[in-house]
Parts: structure tokens; sequence; C-alpha cells
């Protein structure tokens, strides 16, 4: 594997792919470290903690940018290739998409492989039957409801944004546990020697990602209310897990437009089952949720989709954030 992506690498060099990026092996700074690539901050973290001393880590979206808007410089682009893997999930980000599909794809690793993820028109399905399709310790699982006209609303065109499945599954520290052990499989076909590590260290990112689930299961078994409402429809998995029932003004992309009925329609359901809170996020536009807020009176709290790191984040990694996740919907939805 790693014979296979020198002669690649130097194949790229020779017509000019990587252009600013230089010609060096896969491996960065000279090491004989596996080089990987990921697409969004969550895959970032799993990938360091999983692959540990042995992997050097690139991230394509920087620090603080949105990673649904992510554009790739052509050395990323030559990256994608010459990297020993590329992880990513596809539909969350179409230019790594087409990076993966350029490059060849032979070393791509794709989350959507890896595990089951939920069908972006299952949200919309749950809010009219009543039911998630998974459930964590409550018969009948999560709830979600998107909007449901032509303009911002869950089934239109933009509402979406991401395809047929909702790649927000970091969420679910379920499926994100089941994650890691693919990854440590790939990670030990390209680095045999190293096979042991890497299935340890999966199984170390795996019980800290099932505390976490525990953690979650008994903070949110009883609570006065489960509605979350959120700024964009990115809190599906975690809806499923907990049995919460999600309500966003918008679809899958964080940039979504709601219609002026959409925001109406929120608001009604804000008054009706009188929500003290709704939540914004750290990237991206919440005009909606205030909107919504200023309209209703409810207040609002930040609830991070953890799509990257910046300074408004509520933690410092994706652990930390996870629980302050948890601390905030705890005492928004009065849960004992």
């Amino acid at each position: 594997m790693r014979g296979r992506s020198f002669a690649k690498a130097a194949a790229l060099c020779a017509v000019g792919v990587l252009m600013a990026g230089g010609c060096g092996g896969t491996q960065e700074g000279g090491t004989d470290r596996l080089s990987v690539v990921t697409g969004v901050y969550p895959l970032q973290w799993l990938a360091e903690r999983v692959g540990g001393d042995h992997v050097e880590v690139e991230n394509l979206t920087e620090p603080g940018a949105e990673p649904h808007d992510l554009e790739l410089t052509p050395r990323q682009i030559g990256r994608v290739g010459q990297a020993d893997v590329a992880f990513y999930i596809s539909g969350l980000q179409p230019a790594v998409d087409d990076a993966v599909a350029a490059q060849g794809g032979d070393n791509a690793l794709d989350v959507a492989d890896l595990v089951d993820l939920r069908s972006a028109e299952a949200d919309a399905e749950t809010a009219e039957h009543g039911h998630g399709e998974e459930g964590h310790g409550h018969e009948g699982g999560g709830h979600s409801e998107e909007g449901h006209g032509d303009d911002g609303g869950g089934h239109s065109e933009g509402g979406h944004g991401h395809g047929e499945l909702d790649p927000h599954m970091w969420l679910d520290p379920v499926r994100f546990a089941e994650t890691a052990q693919g990854l440590a499989d790939r990670l030990a076909e390209a680095d045999p020697d190293h096979a042991d590590d890497y299935a340890a260290n999966a199984e170390s990112a795996a019980s800290l990602l099932d505390d976490l689930d525990t953690e979650y299961s008994d903070g949110l078994a009883e609570c006065e209310s489960r509605e979350v409402v959120v700024n964009h429809s990115a809190f599906g998995y975690l809806a499923a897990r907990y049995d919460l029932h999600q309500i966003s003004p918008a679809g899958l992309g964080s940039h979504s437009e709601p219609s002026p009925a959409r925001l109406a329609e929120v608001a009604a359901t804000v008054r009706e089952h009188d929500i003290g809170t709704v939540f914004t996020e750290p990237m991206g536009d919440s005009d909606a949720i205030t909107t919504i807020a200023a309209e209703t009176g409810a207040q609002t709290a930040l609830l991070d989709p953890i799509e990257g790191i910046t300074d408004r984040s509520p933690g410092e990694d994706y652990p930390s954030i996870m629980r302050a996740n948890l601390e905030t919907l705890t005492e928004a939805l009065h849960c004992s």
C-alpha cells in the first residue's frame, strides 16, 4: 500500500498536479508515518485518536471555516490522491467528493461504507408518522421535523443540499464508535506493522464514545420537553438516538433559506409547545433562529453540530463539545 502511494505521488508530481504543494513522499515531514487526509473536523479527531503516533492527519477544512462551503486548492486536490488514506463522508462536501473521484479513489475510505447513514427524508417522515427509525432506551426512537414547503423546507432542493443521506453521523456516538473500527482496519491494511496499535486505539476511542452515549442516555432520559428547535437539520442522528424531536426552519444545509411561511410555522410550534429555548450554532447563519426567538420570546442557547472548531465552540475538542451540548440540552429541556 505504501509503495503504491509513493509511486502515485511521483506520477502526480510528474504531471504537475501537486503544483504549489511540492513533490515529497507520502509521509509528512520525511517521517514514516501514514498520511491521512480528512474532510471535516470530527473525522480528523477520530483519525488522530485511532492512528495515534503512527499517522499524520491533514484536515482539508481550515479551523473556523464552514465545511459545507469547502473549495479545494490544486494542492489539496493533489493531497487527496497522494495520501495513504482519504477519510471522508460522501455527500457532505461536494468538493471532496469531486477530488476523490478525480484522483481515482483507490485510497478513499468513505464513512458511508462503514456505517448505515440516515436517509435525508427520514426526519420529515418521522414528523409525519410520529416515530423515529431507532431509539436508545426509549421505544419508538427519536423524532424530527423539517419543512414541507417548496421554499426553504426539508423537501426542497435547497433544503436537503446533501443528496439522499444525512452525513452528520458523528452526533450519534454509537455510529461514530462503529466508524472507529472500520478506520483501524483500513490503517492496518496500509501499515500492517502497527495493526495491533490501531486496533487498541480504536477500542479506546469506542470506549470513550460509549461513555458519551451512556451520559446522553442518562442525561436525557427524563425531560419536561423533548422539542429541540435548531438552525439547520444537523441533529437528526442525535434526535433519533435519544428520543428527541428536532424542529428546524431549514434543511441539512447550514445556509438553507427558509421561507417566511416556514418561519411562521416553526414560530407557531414554539408557542404551541411553550418551548422556552431555541438553539443557535457557532458557524453558519443563525438569523432564522434569532428571528423565531424574537417573535416568540424564547431564549437562545448555543448547540454545536461540531462541524469545526472556532473561538465560539463550547469546548476544545469533540468530546468536550459533546458534553457541553449535553449540558445545554439538559438545562433547556429541564431534564432531571
